[in-house]
């Protein structure tokens, strides 16, 4: 199988009563089955916050400019397989991951969510309601490191 290298930007949002925005990716996306956050890769002349922001928009619908938004210190590698939708090859795609916490001023049930790429479904979630679900190994490190998951 070929191995692929992608720079990935993630998107941990949270609304101001304390619920992170979680998702699944459709059939052939990297880390079937387990929660994710939106993101994706950074294409070619963009920076990473310019692949945030397109990449929040692109998967979840979501402006954030008025949004604060702040890089997370650790970056994270990780592989998943991936079946690529220009050819149905399916590859191994080694990742670096650049995650950002994007924090809106309003509660989550007043910021619409709309999926147009990637991922089949999106929850808000409460903190305290974390520890039942799967996730990729790099969303549960950040989201242990950023206190939300014990």
């Amino acid at each position: 199988m070929r191995t692929i290298q992608r720079d990935i930007v993630g998107a941990f949002i949270f609304s101001n009563d304390n619920q992170v925005l979680l998702g699944k990716n459709g059939s052939g996306g990297v880390y079937q089955d387990l929660w994710v956050i939106p993101g994706g890769g950074i294409e070619k002349g963009e920076t990473k916050h310019q692949a945030v922001a397109r990449e929040t928009m692109e998967e979840v619908g979501l402006d954030i400019s008025n949004a604060k938004v702040s890089l997370i210190d650790d970056v994270l590698t990780g592989q998943s397989e991936k079946t690529l939708k220009e050819t149905g090859e399916t590859v191994l795609v080694d990742m670096t991951f650049y995650n950002f916490k994007i924090e809106f001023d309003a509660p989550a049930n007043e910021i619409t969510v709309s999926l147009d790429d990637d991922l089949s479904e999106a929850e808000w979630t409460q903190f305290s309601d974390l520890a039942g679900k799967s996730f990729s190994p790099s969303v549960e490190k950040v989201l242990k490191y950023l206190g939300c998951l014990t």
